[in-house]
């Protein structure tokens, strides 16, 4: 009887790692890291003095944020690390930097109480954010399914805290300028941001056929109003937004009503994944 040759060990496939990110999600990642400079870049010019150009820095993050989920889902590449770099990109350029602009600018005549607002409202942006972050992958979340964010995004509340600025750089008036006045608007602000009241994303306001030509016209008329008189532009679409939002806490419970009494409204919005 011969011996035979011991069986070669099976090999065992080891999980393969994967390396970096897909080359498909450079274009949205690289979008929200140049976000994030010109939210840096706004320190950097209010630290100068240049309050018009460090509201502007702040304000083409805003707009570079908004476009940073669409390329994401338009070259199909959304990932967990876009959603993370989003996160720590809006916690400074929309978190960070309007509260040392807004204490640089006014806040550091009464240095306690305005350094205090100051960190309440770059903390509950940080908040805000990371609720986001916690409730990504569950599948239980009302105001997302509806089509409506929770709270002030932190772009809106970027804009809407620098309020008391546009106002200032047109009437060049020192009561806007007056700490009083502009610590109590930053604390409601950062009360709104971190707060649970339904308001309007964009996929909520998706606009049937008939008139998206129309909203075309609006937003073209709207950019024309930004560049010939940017301040006075700002603050109304600021205070716009703000005036909306009783009027999106009730339409968030009209279709909370719908959809307890049946099936959910055809019209309900897909959520936005990656909309903070």
């Amino acid at each position: 009887m011969t011996d035979r040759p011991p069986r070669p060990a099976r090999r065992t496939r080891t999980p393969r790692l994967q390396r970096g990110i897909p080359l498909r999600a450079i274009l949205p990642n690289a979008v929200t890291a140049l976000a994030l400079c010109f939210g840096l870049s706004g320190i950097r010019f209010a630290i100068g003095g240049m309050w018009d150009t460090a509201v502007v820095m702040v304000l083409i993050a805003a707009v570079l944020d908004g476009i940073d989920g669409r390329i994401a889902r338009l070259v199909r590449a959304e990932s967990r690390f876009g959603a993370e770099l989003d996160s720590l990109s809006d916690a400074i350029s929309f978190g960070v930097t309007p509260a040392l602009i807004l204490f640089l600018w006014s806040l550091h005549d009464v240095p306690r109480i305005g350094w205090l607002v100051a960190l309440v409202y770059a903390l509950f942006c940080a908040l805000r954010l990371a609720r986001f972050n916690a409730q990504i992958d569950q599948t239980e979340q009302p105001h997302k399914s509806a089509g409506f964010l929770t709270g002030v995004p932190a772009p809106a509340g970027a804009m809407l805290a620098m309020v008391p600025i546009y106002l200032w750089l047109v009437t060049e008036l020192p009561l806007f300028r007056e700490p009083m006045l502009v610590a109590p608007w930053l604390f409601l602000v950062a009360v709104l941001m971190v707060s649970s009241i339904a308001t309007w994303s964009g996929s909520a306001l998706k606009l049937r056929q008939r008139i998206r030509f129309e909203a075309i016209a609006v937003l073209v008329v709207l950019a024309a109003a930004i560049v010939s008189a940017p301040w006075q532009s700002l603050t109304a679409i600021a205070l716009l937004y703000l005036g909306s939002i009783p009027f999106s806490v009730r339409s968030y419970r009209r279709v909370r009503r719908l959809r307890a009494a049946g099936p959910a409204p055809a019209s309900a919005a897909e959520p936005n994944a990656r909309e903070p």
